[in-house]
């Protein structure tokens, strides 16, 4: 007979007896629960799984495509033009609307194929979960599915078993287990069942394993006290789904930009028409119908048609460049929010270090020999401190600690593709590299040194011992033992010293110790290794257990650590020199990051704050903190996202790099995730905007570079659309203003006559401007860009500069547009003999001339058209394409009649290509002044952080 727990004590479990923990769950640490009792908490409870999104339908994703306030712009352009061709049919088809509406769908398709799938980030949790589990039910062993564990289960776990759930350990062997995707700790952790008297975050909670981990070694059984989304996973795909989704600076600035054009276009129409029904005399509908058209033809000027989709262009050819640069953008819009970044805060593991153990260091009675090389390669020159080789006694000791310390090891190093993994537990697999780096052969290890017994690894005692036969010495059975110095130190008598040993004194003892408190202070994990000799003849079977671990001789020290990246520190010194912050959020030890962190040059100061420091802070003091101190540790997914929001309150920009579970709410909070691709979760990739796809941290300074690319040909080209696009406004907003003075009248002397058709407007949009345009997005990047500082995360993509200058630009345009169209016509302020028709066609073709030449201005605010004038052979593609096509529209009959052109002499097309040219000459002019004041990020400019 099952009982149904009536309370349960809201202390945590990890602070709890065990017993404890099982009596407040009803259930039995032996037997279990019973079949019944486990079905009706399933019913009570739910299924241990993670609340799945529901997916978006593909309907929704398309609408959403058309939310944005310029592509609302166009589509209104496109009824208005539609409902104009339906009442005057001029032309046999609406090729006004026909256009706007191409663009719409055009930027609608490419938006959704670039879009990533919806979020899977709570999808890939669930794949982390264990498909079954060994649970204890009515006394018996039984295998069930991981969905159907309920609180008070009682769950065996055996080495390589994933953990169904979160849970209390009732009882352990030597168990450890991996918990680097959930605290960022990087080598597996050792389990045990005694309470912890204070609160404690997931990565200080011994006495519990989780769900989504992983049993690395030893066994145990545990009484489950969370499932489903009570977990510590479960919890962190619940930030995932709380956290808000971001908007990137890009996105930001371009729906201002649109909502800015759309009151212009607004203001100028209803400006235009209320001036033309005041002053003008307009009777009649036909006339009234004028008016309305010149409204449309100002909306047509105003708005860059071709601007959402050459964003789009030009993000998705950034996309391609950085896939070849191994960063793999997930999200379209957030590429060029990287080249913005002001603080890259890195996760540790695995991603400024390998994951990979490596020793470093080993002592022994002759000194001190340093290994190089990283990670699991067996690689890496070995040498002794102070210089001179390594011969006579060091040999000896060296040979005789790695050839220990690899036997009693149950890792395997093995090579796959290239690439050198380790079977098994990290701290193992290093000692056997360290072996092969000093020459030390496994098959030769093997020969002689056959395993008889193992001794397994405990908390409790804190060491592991295996018994050999020696091939050489048939007499004798040959102890390993490696564990905790302090503890190993304390059952050694003797320590070897060259080919012979000798007694171990308390000066020699505390001077180990002080040794190894050395090797901690370089943030180096240490391990003692001793042997003992053992008659074989005289040990019988049932005595080769922890009494061998007695009389053992010491062999010395070794000192290990998950290093650097080799191209790591480079890289931090690359970000800095852009004016970036690096720093570190980890899950590991205070000291040891602290290490890494000089190491890597992100600080030099040694100080690291612990996320249970962090907890106790004020906002105010938070703040404060994340300002001066660049190494955190110890810290769980709830503190990354505090130091994150702290950052962006202090206006920085944060692209947050990591690789495990417990990084994604960070990842997702920032304003770019960037995700490790080859040690990265699923959960990690899905909630990042962009991953790299070789888990090096140079990548992502390379992405910086490419972003800051990106952004500034974005720039480039919002620079070009505005300044054509402003000054056709002024062309029809004036050229109507001052239609009596240049001479614009209608031949019967009624009605409101425009400068320029709707029709050239729109063909200068999409067909002159958009070729381009779009070739400005591919622009090779400026080789300074890395070593100027950030943009501010309050700077628009258009600054108050690139505002004078359009304008500027703009002005010019108008005003050479309507010189030429008054020198085309009769009248005016230059006497000319054209007809409208032929004045329309010159004033046309020179704000085309304007636009090419104004596409030299727009590569930058402050340096020549001339230079690099013939870096970007897309560009003058683009220049010829347009010039092409603009003939076409002048001098093929049936696009003439659509166009309403007249055909033009070559001295035609030289006056209005030298009037276009001017705005060429008269921009380089400004740009020569602003160039002797200094460049704009040296005048003042200062980082946030």
């Amino acid at each position: 007979m099952s009982v149904t727990p009536v309370s349960w004590d809201p202390t945590p479990a990890y602070r709890q007896p065990a017993e404890a923990v099982v009596v407040a769950l009803a259930t039995d640490a032996r037997r279990g629960l019973s079949q019944a009792e486990a079905r009706a908490r399933l019913d009570r409870h739910g299924r241990n799984e993670l609340t799945a999104e529901k997916p978006v339908p593909a309907w929704r994703k398309v609408l959403g495509q058309f939310r944005d306030v310029l592509v609302i712009l166009l589509l209104v352009a496109t009824a208005v033009s539609a409902g104009l061709w339906l009442y005057e049919r001029e032309s046999a088809w609406p090729y006004e609307a026909m256009a706007i509406f191409a663009v719409v769908i055009l930027n609608a398709v490419m938006g959704y194929i670039q879009q990533s799938r919806a979020e899977q980030a709570v999808t890939a949790l669930r794949q982390m979960s264990a498909a079954h589990a060994t649970v204890i039910r009515d006394g018996a062993r039984q295998r069930v599915a991981a969905a159907e564990v309920v609180p008070g289960d009682i769950i065996l776990i055996e080495e390589g078993d994933t953990i169904p759930a979160d849970a209390r350990l009732v009882q352990e062997a030597a168990l450890q287990t991996a918990e680097a995707a959930l605290t960022g700790e990087s080598l597996p952790v050792s389990k045990d069942t005694r309470p912890i008297g204070a609160e404690a975050g997931p990565g200080d909670r011994p006495n519990m394993v989780f769900s989504g981990t992983a049993a690395t070694y030893g066994r145990g059984r545990a009484v489950v006290v969370a499932t489903g989304m009570q977990t510590e996973m479960g919890r962190i795909a619940g930030m995932l789904k709380e956290a808000p989704a971001e908007t990137t600076p890009l996105q930001r600035e371009l729906a201002r930009v649109g909502r800015m054009l759309a009151v212009i276009v607004v203001v100028i129409a209803a400006v235009m028409i209320t001036t033309i029904l005041l002053v003008e005399d307009i009777r009649g509908p036909a006339a009234l119908f004028d008016v309305l058209i010149l409204g449309v033809a100002l909306a047509v000027a105003a708005v860059p048609e071709g601007l959402p989709a050459v964003v789009t262009a030009v993000l998705a050819l950034g996309v391609q460049r950085m896939a070849r640069r191994n960063a793999i953008v997930r999200h379209l819009a957030a590429v060029e929010t990287l080249g913005s970044a002001d603080v890259i805060a890195s996760d540790k593991t695995g991603t400024l270090t390998k994951n990979e153990m490596t020793v470093r260091v080993v002592v022994t009675a002759s000194g001190r020999v340093t290994f190089g090389g990283t990670g699991y390669e067996p690689r890496g020159d070995v040498r002794r401190d102070g210089g001179g080789t390594i011969d006579g006694a060091p040999r000896v000791e060296i040979v005789r600690i790695l050839a220990a310390a690899d036997r009693a090891s149950n890792a395997v190093l093995q090579e796959r593709g290239g690439r050198w993994t380790v079977q098994g537990d990290p701290t193992e697999g290093a000692l056997i590299v360290a072996a092969r780096k000093a020459g030390l052969e496994d098959e030769a290890l093997a020969a002689r040194y056959v395993r008889v017994a193992e001794v397994p690894f405990s908390s409790e005692r804190k060491l592991m011992s295996t018994v050999h036969t020696d091939a050489e010495r048939q007499e004798r059975l040959l102890a390993l033992t490696k564990g905790a110095p302090d503890v190993l130190l304390a059952r050694c008598a003797e320590e070897l010293v060259g080919e012979a040993t000798r007694p171990l004194t308390a000066e020699r003892r505390a001077e180990i110790m002080r040794t190894n408190d050395a090797l901690a202070g370089e943030a180096l994990r240490t391990l003692g290794v001793a042997f003992r000799s053992l008659p074989k003849d005289g040990v019988r079977d049932d005595e080769l257990d922890e009494r061998i671990e007695q009389e053992l001789v010491f062999l010395g020290l070794i000192g290990m650590i998950d290093p650097p990246r080799a191209e790591a520190k480079e890289a931090v010194a690359r970000a800095k020199g852009a004016g970036i912050r690096p720093m570190m959020i980890t899950g590991d030890h205070p000291r040891t990051a602290a290490v890494i962190a000089a190491e890597l040059g992100i600080t030099g100061d040694g100080q690291a704050v612990t996320g249970a420091e962090l907890e106790r802070m004020p906002e105010a003091v938070l703040d404060q903190t994340v300002r001066e101190v660049s190494v955190y540790a110890r810290v769980n997914p709830e503190h990354k996202l505090h130091i994150v929001r702290a950052l962006q309150r202090q206006g920085a920009t944060v692209a947050m790099t990591g690789d495990g579970v417990n990084d994604a709410p960070a990842l997702k909070t920032a304003d770019i995730g960037v995700a490790m691709g080859i040690s990265g979760t699923d959960v990690a990739k899905e909630a990042a905007d962009m991953v790299l796809a070789d888990d090096n941290f140079a990548s992502i300074v390379a992405a910086v570079e490419e972003g800051r690319a990106i952004f500034a040909n974005i720039r480039k080209f919002l620079r070009y659309l505005l300044s054509s696009n402003l000054g056709e406004v002024m062309t029809m907003f004036f050229g109507v203003l001052l239609a009596d003075v240049i001479g614009l009248r209608a031949v019967d002397g009624s009605g409101v006559v425009l400068p320029l058709l709707a029709t050239h407007i729109l063909w200068i949009n999409l067909v002159s401007d958009g070729a381009p345009a779009l070739a400005l997005g591919v622009d090779p990047a400026d080789p300074g860009a890395m070593s100027q500082p950030p943009r501010a995360r309050g700077e628009g993509a258009i600054t108050r500069r690139m505002w004078a200058g359009i304008v500027f630009v703009g002005a010019i345009m108008a005003v050479g547009t309507l010189l030429v169209l008054d020198a085309s016509l009769p009248g005016g302020l230059i006497e000319g003999s054209g007809s409208m028709r032929y004045a329309q066609t010159m004033a046309f073709t020179t704000l085309l001339f304007f636009s090419l030449f104004t596409v030299f201005n727009a590569r930058s605010d402050e340096q020549s058209a001339f230079v690099g004038l013939f870096a970007n052979r897309w560009l003058w593609g683009a220049i010829g394409l347009s010039l092409v096509l603009q003939a076409a529209v002048i001098h093929v009959p049936f696009l003439r009649q659509a166009f309403s052109t007249v055909s033009l002499t070559a001295g035609d097309w030289l006056r209005c290509a030298a009037v276009g040219s001017s705005v060429l000459w008269l921009r380089e002019l400004s740009k020569l002044a602003t160039r002797r004041r200094g460049p704009r990020w040296a005048r003042g400019r200062s980082s946030v952080l």
